[in-house]
């Protein structure tokens, strides 16, 4: 029998910070760029608290060289008395303990971004150099951190004080507190801050605290950003909205305080039929919703159908519209306020609101705010309500279709479509779904691949814009049909993912302006009707080469132009004539060949461009883009929902105007292989 050796000196405590550094996941959800950007979140919503508790106007944050970033306000300034259980000044305390602040008990903020007071430690944690400034009572404090422990005691700053960093940024409040951080690159794959990023953070939250002044410099390329909204989520709303028609011009406020949770809410429809809906909590995006987004769905589920009886739009006989009926085309924010003290978030990333008591509060807000607007503007309200009843009809005939769907794969003794070369293996987890542009693709993949776990579904032509089409409408085209009997999710309202037949759904589509129209059109569709494949992880685009490079039997592909530059570096021998390089298709490489005289043999190497994947052999298609020895795939993500919803909206939508603004802008950048 083994002896068994486990015993106490093997349980392992870690103190301090060291639980951070040892997951760092765990706290601040990765550490890749989001991760980064994560530690500037956290250190911003430290301020956001200054601002929500009245103590502070305005909010800086400054992106210097060398990757240092610095965020500012001009709150009280963190105290820096000493804490009388711990011994040591209070900033220390914050800046090097896990769950410290004053957002506990009878703390400094009765409404908080942050909840169990990891936040700003954890970037003191994950940072190689850290710096804390404060002004209070006419004094200047300072002290300074490496991977989370203190170098020295909290003090004055001196005169000519130095730091690691260039900047030009002169903070100018007469209190608040400024923190310094740059990143430990021994934990993350990047420590250089994306300006965009942080940008559309600053933006978003200025949206939801109105009347804070936000600053963002970016020292490296000398541009700046400032945001300011005094109407808050009113603004927020018209910009989801931009470039979309209007079902009512303007949106419909609500604004209530009951039993000290204070519930802010904005809805407006427009002409789509797709929704865009944000719920937030304490100024923290819930990206998974929440009991408060449970209690807005119910209370305009309620308030439309009372309505809708009252006109007697519906008769006694009708049966209610549904929750799935108001979706459509709508827009709408909502946000909740509450004491930090009862908050309750499903993790440290705080993506789900789980508050019970929240639901019932913004339904009763929600309803009684409805109620209200439809009684006031009978216009607009009846404008609702015929895109509601409208939406309703349509998904009773998206129900026929989709039926009709299920009934043909049954009545013709088959599951699948006939295109479909399935794979052999049954582990969804295992298997891969490639959707290929045109049969000739289709063919060289059917033959390339691996039968073992690769699927092959070609696709005849363009499929519909599904942006401008209702389910029913969609499913009466054939390849949509394919694609969703094929992937065995079902569609419209009896959708469940967890019958994915794939875990791997790739687009491969020619590398010319008709492949990326058509990985935009199914981008689209599945953007709209399918996310969670997307949210799931499930998607990605393949990447075929763009160029074969062949000397004699040695043979390269390179996936850009850049990289086609690089093996021909690798491959020419000095003294090679230009003539010598023997052209398929597209220009001389003029940097790279160099004109000789007394080269002594022909260097040649033949330069094929490929214009399709039709062009390629099956061995070819599967040693470049199939076989996951060598294969490059991109995962399709959705990092910024809004976002997204905007690009879809302007790129396939029905509004000329804002397609046309963004061809004009971007044309310069456009790469046309014509």
């Amino acid at each position: 029998m083994a002896k068994n050796n486990y015993s106490a000196d093997q349980i392992q405590v870690l103190e301090g910070l060291e639980p951070v550094r040892k997951r760092p996941g765990m706290y601040i959800g990765s550490t890749d760029a989001r991760g980064l950007h994560h530690l500037v979140k956290e250190v911003v919503d430290n301020s956001i608290d200054e601002a929500l508790a009245g103590h502070a106007k305005n909010i800086w944050v400054v992106l210097h060289e060398d990757n240092f970033v610095t965020v500012a306000d001009d709150g009280r300034g963190i105290p820096v008395d000493i804490h009388p259980k711990v011994g040591v000044s209070a900033l220390e305390v914050i800046m090097t303990t896990l769950h410290a602040g004053g957002k506990f008990g009878d703390g400094g903020y009765k409404v908080s971004t942050g909840l169990h007071g990891v936040g700003v430690s954890a970037t003191n944690a994950l940072s190689d150099y850290l710096r804390a400034e404060v002004r209070r009572d006419g004094k200047e404090y300072f002290q300074e951190y490496s991977q989370g422990k203190a170098k020295e005691k909290v003090s004055i700053i001196p005169k000519n004080s130095e730091v690691p960093y260039k900047t030009t940024f002169i903070w100018s409040a007469k209190n608040g507190t400024k923190i310094t951080f740059l990143a430990d690159k021994t934990i993350f794959s990047t420590i250089t801050p994306e300006f965009e990023k942080i940008e559309k953070q600053l933006k978003q939250v200025a949206y939801l605290v109105a009347g804070i002044f936000f600053h963002l410099y970016d020292e490296r390329a000398g541009t700046q950003r400032h945001f300011y909204f005094q109407s808050g989520l009113a603004t927020l709303i018209k910009h989801l909205n931009k470039n979309k028609a209007l079902i009512h011009p303007e949106p419909i406020l609500i604004h209530k305080n009951v039993d000290g949770i204070d519930v802010e809410v904005a809805v407006q429809y427009n002409n789509s039929f797709n929704e865009n809906v944000e719920s937030f909590a304490n100024v923290v995006p819930t990206t998974e919703g929440g009991t408060h987004l449970t209690g807005f769905r119910m209370a305009l589920t309620r308030s439309i159908n009372d309505y809708a009886r009252k006109i007697e739009a519906l008769k006694e006989k009708d049966e209610n519209l549904t929750g799935e009926d108001m979706r459509e085309g709508l827009t709408a924010v909502i946000s909740i306020k509450m004491d930090s003290d009862n908050i309750q978030f499903e993790s440290q990333t705080k993506e789900k609101l789980g508050n019970a008591e929240v639901q019932p509060v913004v339904s009763q807000a929600v309803k009684e705010g409805l109620d209200m607007f439809f009684e006031e503007n009978p216009q607009d309200a009846r404008a609702i309500l015929e895109k509601v009843m409208l939406a309703a009809r349509a998904r009773a005939a998206a129900r026929a279709a989709k039926d009709a769907v299920i009934r043909k794969g049954a009545l013709e003794g088959m599951t699948l479509p006939g295109k479909l070369a399935d794979c052999q293996n049954r582990d969804a987890a295992e298997s891969e779904l490639y959707i290929v542009e045109g049969d000739s693709a289709g063919g060289s993949a059917k033959q390339g691949r691996d039968r073992k776990f690769q699927a092959i579904l070609p696709l005849r032509g363009k499929i519909l814009n599904t942006e401008r089409a209702r389910l029913d409408k969609i499913l009466e085209f054939e390849e949509i049909k394919n694609l969703v009997i094929a992937l065995g999710t079902g569609i419209g309202d009896s959708i469940d993912y967890s019958k994915t037949r794939y875990h791997r759904i790739i687009l491969m589509t020619d590398a010319d302006v008709d492949g990326e129209h058509i990985r935009t059109l199914l981008l689209t569709f599945f953007f709209r009707y399918l996310p969670e494949v997307i949210t799931r992880g499930y998607m990605y685009i393949a990447q075929p080469p763009l160029f074969k490079i062949q000397k004699g039997k040695e043979i390269h592909y390179a996936y850009s132009d850049r990289e086609r530059d690089d093996v021909l570096k690798t491959l020419k021998p000095s003294g090679v004539k230009k003539d010598d390089v023997v052209l398929m298709e597209g220009e001389i490489v003029e940097e790279i060949l160099e004109t000789g005289t007394d080269a002594k043999k022909n260097a040649g190497i033949i330069i094929s461009r490929y214009k399709g994947l039709g062009e390629m052999n099956p061995d070819q298609l599967w040693e470049t883009t199939m076989n996951p020895e060598n294969r490059v795939l991109k995962q399709v993500t959705v990092d910024d929902a809004a976002g997204a919803d905007e690009v879809f909206t302007m790129l396939m939508g029905d509004e000329v105007p804002p397609r046309k603004r963004f061809i004009q802008t971007h044309a310069k950048q456009a790469i046309l292989d014509i």
